[in-house]
């Protein structure tokens, strides 16, 4: 790990340019003064732990998310490298690829779901929405009631804030990968 203030200030420099905010806006939303701010992004200054919580709490991010590390530039995931979480008795198996990152409100799975089936899930929070791209097979999604079939090489995006469930009633197996989106 490097210097933890260079570290912290590019972390804020970046959160800073991805939201288009000057240092000016950024002062006033954290209540920490704009040359302190910039005393913080140049590295010249090792925040407390108070000013960090200003800063989280301003920019609405959590605070953790100032001392992460800066992230390579890319990342190759083997699908099946991590255990995958199982579901009615083993039939479906989701491997988390991407686990969730708040500054992308986003995770990812890859999904096989055996002949036979099922799987209800609850609503997720309001906002939430997911992505389901199929490889193979057919995917009988039911949202809210409605029942609808997607198909290998077909992807639907749809509110997942009300019950929905996976079915895999055909005999072959039906892979998927997830893409699960988060509000800010």
């Amino acid at each position: 790990m490097g210097d933890p203030a260079a570290m912290i200030g590019e972390r804020l420099r970046e959160l800073r340019a991805s939201r288009s905010i000057s240092l000016e806006e950024a002062a006033r939303l954290t209540g920490v003064s704009k040359p302190m701010l910039g005393q913080i992004e140049r590295g010249q200054s090792a925040p407390t732990v108070t000013t960090l919580w200003k800063i989280a709490t301003g920019m609405k991010i959590p605070l953790s998310s100032l001392l992460q590390e800066r992230r390579s530039e890319y990342s190759v995931i083997d699908v099946r490298g991590a255990p995958p979480i199982a579901e009615d008795e083993g039939r479906m198996r989701a491997y988390p690829i991407f686990a969730y990152d708040p500054m992308r409100s986003m995770e990812v799975f890859f999904l096989e779901l055996d002949a036979g089936c099922y799987h209800a899930s609850e609503k997720h929070a309001e906002g939430v929405e997911e992505y389901l791209l199929v490889l193979s097979g057919t995917l009988r999604l039911g949202i809210d009631g409605k029942e609808l079939a997607v198909r290998e090489n077909e992807a639907i995006r749809f509110l997942a804030d009300v019950p929905h469930e996976y079915r895999n009633p055909a005999q072959e197996p039906c892979a998927a990968y997830n893409i699960i989106f988060y509000p800010r």
